[in-house]
């Protein structure tokens, strides 16, 4: 199973494909070890005579003003952003049971999570840590979305929704309008944004909350992996342990965490800051006058059914999944200049994903690609989503953040599209690859 999601800037003053300001966030790059800080200026893209059409009619665009996230370096989306860029390790030593007896002994574990003022005491003890993470997401992405709070009674619940998926953790959601909980493993987020989408152009909905969240980590679920053989055992280093396209990858790291935007027509206010993104139509963006952070161009789903983990041969089945997507997006191959990738350093996983790359696009050498998961694990259903706000605030920012833990790429057939340190510079399409792989 596939699903791609393509977003694209929209500055809220001029055109969207103005020149971004220049990046005035006082951020200062301490490379850790083993991080090479090569930046990078990344290309402006450009329409191309042949690209398909785009969706004009205001009623049936897609915006985003609002991202929320809970993550292993907070529940901040400014602040996470900031330590992806610096390219710091969320990944260390269990400490919530005793791994003492297990062969893999970390993940990328969420420590210290708060969630006053978001949730009151007597519900908060009641709740697992899925339900926790999920809640604070959303309602931080309603509030970067000037929604929060007293306004929130501005909301019609009747035309909002929620469309939420986890993996392996336990959540239920209440709402007077569309709510929706859906599973799709590592794709969770990426098709909670398709369906989202598609309530909103349906007429179903005018805003929804769309996203994933995991809590996964406990005896039964790492005892589960390990016996799949699917996790990296290297215990002695396990900040490291995230390698994607490495030539010793040796499995995937756990991890966990919340984002979800808030999504919705063009005509309302929504502004985001969580790993929760909110979705809203461009009309009813516009009515409320909200900050439009952007555009949810379109986004495709497949499953080919070959096999319960390993990707078919060729990479035949991805390679559609992100031909359709670019189609319903409208949006040519030499226009995308940005890659957020899967990456979850698997030995098969990521081979077949940069052949499914290279497929689609056949000139790379433009194309700046990173990998989130080499810093927070792989937090599963909340994968896509946590990935989808590095990818927004990377076209914001003009900045990308380093894949981490990069030793040995020589020989490998895929290094050429790998972005290694922080690049400088202009994004203005980008591709969100997420599957399970």
């Amino acid at each position: 199973m596939g699903t791609q999601a393509h977003l694209v800037y929209k500055p809220f003053l001029g055109s969207a494909f103005n020149p971004l300001r220049k990046n005035k966030l006082p951020i200062i790059v301490k490379p850790p070890p083993h991080i090479i800080t090569t930046r990078h200026g990344v290309l402006h893209s450009h329409f191309s005579s042949t690209a398909p059409k785009r969706e004009k009619d205001a009623k049936n665009r897609v915006d985003i003003t609002g991202m929320g996230v809970v993550s292993v370096f907070g529940n901040d989306v400014d602040t996470y952003y900031e330590r992806l860029l610096a390219g710091e390790s969320g990944v260390g030593q269990i400490d919530r049971f005793d791994v003492s007896e297990f062969p893999t002994r970390f993940a990328g574990l969420i420590c210290g999570f708060e969630s006053e003022g978001y949730i009151k005491g007597k519900h908060d003890r009641r709740l697992d840590d899925c339900q926790r993470y999920c809640i604070v997401a959303g309602k931080k992405a309603l509030e970067h979305a000037a929604l929060g709070g007293d306004e929130l009674s501005k909301i019609n619940k009747a035309r909002s929704g929620v469309v939420v998926g986890t993996g392996l953790g336990g959540s239920t959601f209440f709402s007077d309008g569309v709510v929706t909980l859906l599973e799709r493993a590592c794709a969770t987020s990426n098709y909670c944004f398709c369906a989202a989408a598609n309530h909103i152009r349906k007429g179903v909905a005018d805003l929804m909350i769309a996203g994933g969240v995991e809590a996964f980590i406990n005896p039964v679920t790492l005892g589960g992996f390990v016996a799949t053989n699917a996790l990296s055992a290297r215990n002695d280093d396990p900040q490291t342990a995230s390698r994607p396209w490495d030539q010793g990858r040796d499995g995937f790291v756990m991890g966990e965490g919340a984002g979800v935007l808030l999504m919705g027509l063009i005509t309302q206010k929504v502004d985001g800051t969580d790993h929760a993104e909110v979705m809203e139509s461009l009309e009813h963006a516009m009515k409320r006058d909200a900050p439009i952070i952007a555009e949810f161009l379109g986004g495709a789903i497949n499953c080919d059914a070959y096999h319960t983990t390993n990707p078919r041969p060729y990479a035949i089945g991805i390679t559609s999944c992100i031909q359709s997507c670019l189609f319903k997006a409208g949006v040519s191959v030499d226009e995308v200049n940005y890659i957020n990738a899967h990456a979850t350093y698997t030995p098969a996983g990521d081979l077949a994903e940069i052949t499914a790359l290279k497929m689609v696009f056949k000139e790379i050498s433009g194309i700046k690609m990173n990998a989130t998961k080499s810093m927070i694990g792989h937090p599963l259903a909340a994968a896509g989503g946590m990935e989808a706000i590095a990818t927004i605030k990377a076209i914001q920012t003009g900045w990308l953040h380093p894949t981490i833990n990069q030793f040995d790429l020589k020989g490998s057939r895929f290094v050429v599209v790998v972005v290694v340190g922080v690049a400088e510079g202009v994004v203005t399409n980008d591709v969100t690859v997420e599957g399970g792989l």
